[in-house]
């Protein structure tokens, strides 16, 4: 590496070391996200020509002007989802679409609802998506755990079981997809070999939080939660869950059909229940003193945490500067070497270095450097491909902000990440290697080849 790709390098290992001691610096993350945006791409400004061909004289910001659109467009994609997603989400939570959802989670005991939570969590994320579960489980748990000390557990596990239900499913996890489409792993091979791994990662890290809830929920938890102003009949409220969760389990159906971006089909869906809940309120005639306004989308798009979304922003253009002056490459090369042949430890520690960095680059910097065999490990559906599946989304739980998940849940419960590493970053660990051994087993024993 170059003087100035080790400088950048610094500059990211330092934004995210500030991050981390966000509770001692009371310095908002997305604040530092941003820097670390911005410092990177200008340093990187400095000698472009040195990453990018033909990036000299004249040509020089032209050239890096279009590298940072093409990344920027990528990371819009992904931030324009969110917004989508989250507004969908809140649209039905007000309108009182998750009560009978609720209902059926419902129970006073601690440690059963921490089960339901979990099992609910790991087969939605494999049918939606991981960020799309996360924003949905955590509006539901507001209505059900009015204490924000069993919260916290419970949103940690939200985190942890998003990631492993999207693991195991071609449509769950941007890189289960990104391996899908590109042929690496078939939707049968994943499904049948990472299903169990991806379960025990969820189960071992859930049996461990269990034993930290003792007792009984309030019933104050349930009753102080409930919606005593919403106007909507219950058909009404029961159209605006379905439009909603099934628009959003439509997503991908759309995607496959249209081959457009995930986040228009989110837009479609934003667009048909904004009309649908308009035409609603508009019958009802509310004055906007009695909160008809309240609970339409133009009130609800002014109450979008920006502040997740920048972080968002920044954490994915700082982590595409080191893509680009090739930093994820050369970290995937040294890996290969050092553990050559051993793909166990080289996805492994992918897994482990996704929660630090996105997982997308990582993923994408390994389809690029590791040739597909016709027989072997390297096969499609081969003992590599399927193992980074797995680690990539698994891994992710190992910290707060190493999954889409992870940083939603963190926005919306405002989990802090010294809280997050210090009480559930060993026990995602534990189930993540849990999961690797189950997988070591099934091919040892099951699918030997």
């Amino acid at each position: 590496m170059t003087t100035l790709s080790i400088i950048i390098v610094a500059v990211f290992c330092i934004g995210y070391l500030l991050i981390a001691i966000e509770s001692v610096t009371k310095i908002n993350k997305a604040a530092i996200a941003l820097l670390m945006f911005v410092f990177c791409w200008t340093l990187f400004m400095i000698d472009p020509g040195e990453y990018i061909s033909g990036a000299v004289g004249d040509m020089k910001a032209l050239a890096v002007s279009e590298v940072m659109e093409r990344h920027l467009g990528s990371t819009a994609t992904t931030l324009f989802f969110l917004m989508g997603a989250m507004t969908i989400v809140e649209l039905v939570d007000q309108n009182g679409g998750f009560n009978f959802v609720r209902d059926m989670l419902k129970t006073r005991t601690k440690r059963k609802l921490l089960w339901r939570i979990a099992f609910m969590t790991f087969i939605l994320s494999a049918v939606l998506d991981n960020l799309t579960t996360s924003i949905v489980m955590v509006m539901i748990l507001r209505k059900l755990v009015e204490s924000r000390k069993d919260r916290l557990i419970y949103a940690a596990l939200v985190v942890i079981a998003a990631n492993s239900g999207g693991a195991f499913s071609p449509i769950g996890d941007v890189t289960t997809i990104m391996l899908w489409n590109k042929g690496l792993v078939t939707a049968a091979g994943v499904i049948m070999e990472i299903f169990i791994p991806s379960l025990v990662s969820m189960i071992v890290p859930a049996y461990i939080l269990s034993l930290s809830l003792n007792g009984k929920l309030e019933v104050s938890d349930f009753s102080q939660n409930e919606r005593v102003d919403n106007h909507l009949t219950e058909v009404q409220r029961k159209t605006v869950f379905f439009l909603g969760v099934g628009g959003l389990v439509f997503v991908p159906v759309f995607k496959t059909i249209t081959h457009l971006p995930p986040f228009v089909g989110i837009l479609l869906v934003l667009g048909i229940l904004w009309t649908i809940t308009e035409i609603f309120y508009a019958n009802l005639a509310l004055p906007e003193e009695h909160g008809g306004m309240q609970k339409r989308v133009t009130n609800m798009l002014s109450r979008i945490d920006m502040g997740t979304i920048l972080f968002f922003l920044g954490i994915l253009m700082a982590v595409a500067c080191l893509e680009t002056i090739g930093a994820l490459e050369l970290l995937g090369d040294g890996l290969n070497t050092t553990f050559n042949g051993n793909h166990y430890l080289v996805t492994g520690i992918i897994g482990v270095l996704s929660s630090i960095v996105d997982n997308v680059p990582l993923v994408a910097g390994c389809m690029g450097m590791y040739p597909v065999a016709a027989t072997g490990d390297m096969a499609v559906d081969g003992i590599f491909w399927q193992l980074l599946a797995y680690c990539a989304g698994v891994g992710g739980s190992m910290l707060i902000i190493g999954s889409a998940a992870g940083v939603v849940v963190m926005g919306l419960e405002k989990i802090s990440f010294g809280w997050y590493m210090k009480k559930i970053t060993w026990i995602a660990f534990v189930g993540y290697l849990a999961g690797i051994l189950i997988y070591w087993a099934e091919r040892s024993i099951f699918f030997n080849s």
